[in-house]
């Protein structure tokens, strides 16, 4: 590969350049930061930067956002601290979903097989009650399945059925999930 060659494919940051300074200097280090332990006041940082949040979100320290505009979540999401969501794409986080400390959610790639690695990138969604257990990693175009549960360190770079419970690293089923 030829990386003096890189191309971007089809992707651009989807917001001027004066958003993206605003947001990377002074938006992302307050919704980052440890020192502002208050979800509320993070999440309406992330919506002055075009994030579309439910209400009773809880957003712990460290939580990055690459691009609030291409992010959607809905009520009484839990997102735990030092998650990253790198969100090139449109990421979705339903109602009554659970992202555990330190989970990473890439929603862009590298074709490795393309002479100038070319960028691939997109969207994830995570549906309704489905939990993403710490230190957990999605990729790009996965969807998670509502109520599907991805296990300690799980890496799903497939879709996750709805109300399973999977493991490991690529995430395979395990069984099924029973709500009481």
């Amino acid at each position: 590969m030829r990386l003096d060659k890189y191309i971007l494919g089809n992707y651009t940051p989807g917001a001027p350049y004066w958003k993206q300074l605003l947001w990377y200097f002074l938006g992302s280090p307050l919704v980052e930061s440890s020192w502002l332990p208050i979800s509320s006041l993070k999440v309406g940082i992330l919506r002055i930067f075009g994030a579309s949040i439910g209400e009773g979100v809880r957003i712990k320290p460290g939580v990055r956002v690459k691009f609030p505009w291409r992010l959607t979540v809905g009520n009484y999401v839990w997102i735990g601290e030092d998650t990253w969501i790198d969100n090139l794409a449109d990421v979705t986080i339903e109602s009554h979903a659970c992202i555990s400390q330190g989970v990473y959610l890439c929603t862009g790639n590298h074709d490795w097989s393309h002479p100038h690695f070319e960028l691939k990138i997109a969207p994830i969604d995570i549906q309704e009650s489905s939990w993403i257990a710490a230190k957990s990693v999605i990729g790009p175009g996965v969807t998670v399945g509502k109520g599907a549960v991805l296990t300690l360190g799980g890496v799903a770079a497939k879709s996750l059925s709805p109300m399973t419970i999977y493991a490991g690293n690529p995430a395979q089923p395990i069984k099924e999930r029973k709500l009481h």
